[in-house]
């Protein structure tokens, strides 16, 4: 895992392409052809909340952390009021899928997040997203509620988790 550089967006754009022709294939409009956009993931990129997985050298996947929560979270009841991490904008490349980089991804955040003294995780899917509702719930992440988001027409589901640090 390391921090994503400019270069990465082509293949990252790569990605978010066939990512979006997957997702039409069931009905899923969470992403399209406005979000995420490059201009995105530049910004995740200078802002250092970009990271990347590789294998033999080729980028599989991405995950962008930081601390910017969405307005829409503040009429959910969360379990803590602290210091979070987010988790935004992740995908793995179709070839690699069932590899665990997904896995991967959520386990770099729990660490990423512990080596800053932060314990809370929050995080929201399309709540069509059947693969990323799938893989919070085996991450550990928590249900927390539903909000509408970037006007879509079903809700998004919101995830929350909470460390121990005593590992």
């Amino acid at each position: 895992m390391r921090k994503a550089v400019i270069e990465d967006t082509k293949e990252i754009m790569q990605i978010i392409k066939e990512t979006i022709a997957e997702m039409q294939t069931y009905n899923n409009t969470q992403w399209d052809e406005n979000y995420p956009q490059e201009k995105d993931f530049m910004k995740d990129i200078q802002k250092g909340d970009l990271y990347v997985a590789e294998r033999e050298g080729k980028l599989v996947g991405f995950i962008c952390i930081n601390k910017v929560e969405p307005v829409e979270y503040n009429g959910l009841n969360w379990s803590l009021k602290e210091d979070c991490m987010v988790v935004h904008r992740m995908a793995v490349n179709p070839n690699y899928r069932r590899s665990g980089i997904g896995t991967e991804l959520m386990k770099f955040v729990d660490e990423l997040a512990l080596a800053n003294n932060i314990r809370y995780l929050k995080t929201d899917t399309y709540s069509i997203n059947t693969k990323m509702n799938a893989l919070f719930k085996k991450c550990g992440y928590h249900l927390v509620g539903e909000m509408s988001f970037l006007g879509k027409e079903e809700p998004f589901y919101c995830y929350e988790k909470i460390l121990n640090n005593d590992k």
